[in-house]
C-alpha cells in the first residue's frame, strides 16, 4: 500500500507540459491547439497551475497574455523538463551504431560460429565499429545463462522451452556428407550401402556414437562404422579432411541457395556429396532474454545475425 501524504502536492507530469506550452505561447488558446485540447480544459489547467505555483504566470496586457517575472523565470526549466520527458518516455529502438561501443556474447555450436562470425564482423566492422563478439561453446544452460546476462544471444538448435525467452526461426538447413577430395564415395553413385560402408565420425557433446543418420540407415538394413565421436563440427571436419572418414556438415535446402554454414567445409578443401537417405531438417533459430527486445544495440545484432545467416526477408 502506498501513502500520500494530502498536504503535499500531487505531482502530474502534464502540467509540466502544459506550462511549457503556455509559457511558449503565452495564449490559453494557441496552447490548447497546441496540445490538442479545448481552450476551456487550457483556462483550467492554468487555474491549477497558478494555485499550485502561487503566481498568476500569465496576466492581461490589453488583448494578450504577458508573462510574469515567475513565468519568464520558469520558461526555460519548463522547456527542458518536457524534452526530458519526451527522452524519457519514447522508445528506446533508435542507436547511435558509429559511437556503440561494447561486447555482445553468443552462444552457439562451433560450426555455426565459424560460419556466421566473418559475416558478423564485416557488418560490425561498416555499421557498428566500436562492437566486439564473443562466442561461447554451448556450455552453458541457454535459459538461465539468457536471464541473468551471462549471454546475449543463442543461435542453433533451439530445444529448450522457456516461456519467459523469445524464440525467433533463421534458417532451415539439410545435411550433406562432407569427404576429402580424392575419397573413393566421390567416385560413382552415392547409395545407401556405399556410405554405410564408410568409417565415419560422429559429432556428439555427449559423445553418442549414433544419430538420425542410423536411424535412416536402419530402414534400409543398414548400419554404419563410427570410428570415433569428437564434441564439434570443425574438429570432425578437419579429421575428414586429413583421412578416409565421413562427417555431415549443415547446408541450405537448395543446392543454388547460398549459404555461410558450408563455407568452413569448402575452406578446408572437403567435397560435399548428397546423402542418399532421409535426414529431418536442421532448424536454426535464435533465442534472447525479453528485457533486450526494444534494445535498440540487441536489435542491431539480432538484424545482422539475420542477415548473415540468410534468414527470409532479412
Amino acid at each position: 500500500m502506498m501513502l500520500v501524504n494530502t498536504s503535499d502536492p500531487v505531482i502530474d507530469a502534464n502540467l509540466a507540459v502544459a506550462l511549457d506550452a503556455l509559457l511558449a505561447e503565452q495564449s490559453v488558446t494557441r496552447a490548447a491547439a497546441r496540445l490538442h485540447t479545448s481552450p476551456a480544459a487550457m483556462s483550467r489547467t492554468l487555474a491549477r497551475l497558478r494555485r499550485l505555483l502561487r503566481d498568476p504566470l500569465l496576466v492581461r496586457a490589453g488583448q494578450a497574455l504577458v508573462p510574469t517575472p515567475r513565468a519568464q523565470a520558469l520558461r526555460d526549466e519548463a522547456a527542458t523538463v518536457v524534452r526530458r520527458l519526451e527522452a524519457l518516455l519514447t522508445p528506446g529502438s533508435g542507436v547511435d551504431l558509429a559511437a556503440l561501443r561494447g561486447t555482445f556474447t553468443l552462444q552457439t555450436a562451433d560450426i555455426i560460429g565459424a560460419a556466421l562470425a566473418p559475416g558478423l564482423l564485416e557488418l560490425a566492422r561498416q555499421e557498428a565499429p566500436g562492437v566486439s563478439l564473443r562466442v561461447r561453446a554451448e556450455e552453458l544452460e541457454a535459459g538461465p545463462a539468457l536471464r541473468d546476462g551471462r549471454i546475449d544471444l543463442e543461435i542453433g538448435s533451439i530445444d529448450h522451452v522457456d516461456p519467459e525467452t523469445h524464440v525467433e526461426p533463421l534458417v532451415t538447413l539439410r545435411m550433406m556428407a562432407a569427404v576429402r577430395l580424392g575419397h573413393p564415395l566421390t567416385e560413382g553413385p552415392l547409395t545407401p550401402a556405399r556410405l554405410a560402408a564408410a568409417d565415419h565420425v560422429a559429432v556428439s557433446r555427449r559423445g553418442r556414437f549414433t544419430g538420425p543418420l542410423d536411424t535412416a540407415l536402419a530402414e534400409h538394413d543398414l548400419s554404419r562404422r563410427v570410428t570415433s565421436v569428437l564434441p564439434g563440427h570443425l574438429a570432425a571436419m578437419i579429421l575428414a579432411a586429413r583421412s578416409d572418414v565421413v562427417c555431415l556438415v549443415p547446408a541450405a535446402l537448395a543446392d543454388a541457395a547460398p549459404s555461410p554454414f558450408t563455407e568452413p567445409a569448402t575452406a578446408l578443401g572437403l567435397h560435399l556429396l548428397e546423402i542418399p537417405v532421409t535426414l529431418p531438417p536442421l532448424k536454426i533459430g535464435m533465442a534472447w532474454h525479453p528485457r533486450h527486445a526494444a534494445n535498440g544495440a540487441h536489435h542491431w545484432l539480432r538484424g545482422a545475425v539475420r542477415r548473415t545467416a540468410g534468414a527470409p526477408g532479412s
